[in-house]
This record gives structure tokens, C-alpha cells and sequence, in this order.
């Protein structure tokens, strides 16, 4: 009985993980540390909070050293520096047709500045819930941002799927026990794994999230 469809930001909707990961290794350039853009696809769908511990220490550098705050805000003004809005093609009009059928939801790690401008400028009045980084304690890989989605769409977990296309999204997705769909855009298939469908491309994607049959009596 399907009612719901929770999808991630970057690498779902949006190609925009290479700017991410951009920002993320000038900010951390800028206090004498070097990362690489896989350290960052790897710990995808990781609120900051949760992720810089992670990235610092695959600097070979102690998290206490360093004050994230600081290192947000480099990342931050260099994202919208380097920024290219652009959404995965045909999937605006693939959403526009879903929300007629689903209750669909945002779930991203990424801060709500940055979840907000994305959606009201590419997907305005498509989404019923959005779910940020800065709005729940633990990150992906933990399960609470999508059982904070499942909440707030007034649904259970057996009526959503999860679209997601990070290690950590797919590992939060199953541990709150919803079915997943995973999209390897910058990674192999075999590395989401954990999913309970892997679909190869997003023209793939788009086409079977629109076969899917909404619950009997829902949708517009």
C-alpha cells in the first residue's frame, strides 16, 4: 500500500555532489588539510556535524584541533561560488507527475540553507515534507532523518520508498526498516548493495518510479 516517496537531494534530484565535494576540499585546503573527492562521495547523506570528524580524521588530523563552524563556512561560500543549479533531466516533470499519485519528501544531510534554496528554486510547490541535516541530531547512516520524514507525512514505513544514492542513505533507509531504492551515480552498483533495488541509470529510475500503482483511494 504504497503512499509515500522519500528522496535524497544531491545525486538524486540534482547533480550536485562534484560541487560539494569542490567546496569541501578547498575549505579544508584552506586549514592546511588535504582530502579527496571519494573520502567525500563515501560518507554522502552526513550532516556535518556527524561528517567532519570523519573527513578530518582521513586527513590524519585530530576533529578537537579544528573549529567546524569554520570550516562550514569556507564550504559553504565556496559551494554557492561554484554551484551550477542543474537537475537530472526529465526529473522536475517525472516529480510533477509522481505528486499527483504519492505524498513525496526531500531527505538530504546537506544544511538547510543550502536543501531549501535547491528545492524552492528547481522543484518549487513539489515537495510536502523536507527534511534537513540541521533538523535532526543523528545523520544518515543513523535512520532518524527518514523516520523524522515518515512522521511528519503522517505515514507508516511499509507505505514509502527510499531513493538514495549514498552509502549512508541506503544503510539509514534499511536500519529504519523501508524499502530502498539505489541510483549509483557516483558509485558502483555493487557499493549499494544493501539496497532492495538497484536501478542502473536515472532514466531507469524515472521510469519505474512512474509504474509504480499508488494505494487504492490515494493520490489527486
Amino acid at each position: 500500500m504504497l503512499k509515500a516517496l522519500i528522496f535524497d537531494m544531491d545525486g538524486v534530484l540534482v547533480n550536485s555532489m562534484p560541487f560539494h565535494a569542490a567546496a569541501w576540499i578547498k575549505a579544508f585546503l584552506d586549514m592546511g588539510m588535504e582530502i579527496q573527492d571519494q573520502d567525500i562521495y563515501a560518507i554522502e547523506g552526513s550532516n556535518p556535524k556527524n561528517g567532519l570528524p570523519l573527513l578530518i580524521r582521513k586527513a590524519r588530523k585530530e576533529p578537537e584541533a579544528y573549529d567546524f563552524e569554520t570550516i562550514t563556512s569556507v564550504y559553504r561560500k565556496e559551494f554557492k561560488r561554484v554551484f551550477k543549479l542543474k537537475a537530472f533531466d526529465g526529473m522536475k516533470e517525472c516529480l510533477e507527475v509522481l505528486k499527483t499519485r504519492f505524498l513525496l519528501s526531500v531527505v538530504s544531510g546537506s544544511d538547510h540553507l543550502i536543501v531549501h534554496e535547491i528545492v524552492d528554486q528547481l522543484f518549487p510547490d513539489i515537495f510536502d515534507i523536507v527534511v534537513t541535516g540541521d533538523d535532526i541530531t543523528n545523520s544518515k547512516p543513523h535512520p532518524d532523518p527518514f523516520l523524522k520524514a515518515v512522521e511528519l507525512l503522517n505515514v507508516q514505513r511499509e507505505e514509502c520508498i527510499v531513493i538514495e544514492n549514498a552509502i549512508l542513505g541506503v544503510e539509514a533507509a534499511k536500519k529504519a526498516k523501508i524499502y530502498c531504492i539505489g541510483i549509483p551515480t557516483y558509485l558502483e552498483p555493487s557499493q549499494l548493495g544493501r539496497a532492495d533495488l538497484v536501478v542502473g541509470d536515472h532514466k531507469q529510475l524515472m521510469q519505474h518510479l512512474l509504474s509504480l500503482e499508488p494505494a487504492h483511494g490515494f493520490g489527486v
